[in-house]
């Protein structure tokens, strides 16, 4: 059994609502790192010149001590694309749960009887 048919040996609509929300989760990560990234490296460009030439882990503490914000989102950046490796290399090498599974297929079987009306009805019904 390959690794492709472990993750997706679902119903068609329920593979394309996998893949939907695999996307949806990398498109997250891409908005986060276009959005929060350069912030935080702007207002830590200093602090990165700082340690070019004098690197010490003191001069990190403190440079995201007094950079909350900046650190925050950098870490939350940083966080947020382990979460979602974790997670798809997860399903890569186990494969789905029989409850993950299971929830696909109802939440697809769910967007089906909903019809045109569902926002997702063309993407995972076509």
């Amino acid at each position: 059994m390959s690794v492709s048919d472990r993750v997706l040996n679902l119903s068609k609509p329920a593979r394309r609502l996998y893949e939907l929300s695999l996307y949806g989760r990398w498109l997250f990560v891409l908005l986060c790192w276009l959005m929060l990234a350069p912030y935080s490296v702007w207002r830590l460009w200093k602090d990165f010149q700082l340690w070019r030439e004098h690197f010490t882990w003191v001069a990190v503490r403190y440079a995201f001590a007094f950079n909350l914000i900046a650190a925050f989102s950098l870490f939350f950046c940083i966080g947020i694309t382990g979460a979602v490796l974790v997670w798809q290399s997860n399903h890569l090498l186990r494969g789905l749960s029989d409850r993950e599974k299971m929830r696909l297929e109802n939440q697809a079987r769910k967007i089906q009887e909903s019809g045109s009306q569902h926002p997702l009805w063309k993407w995972v019904c076509r």
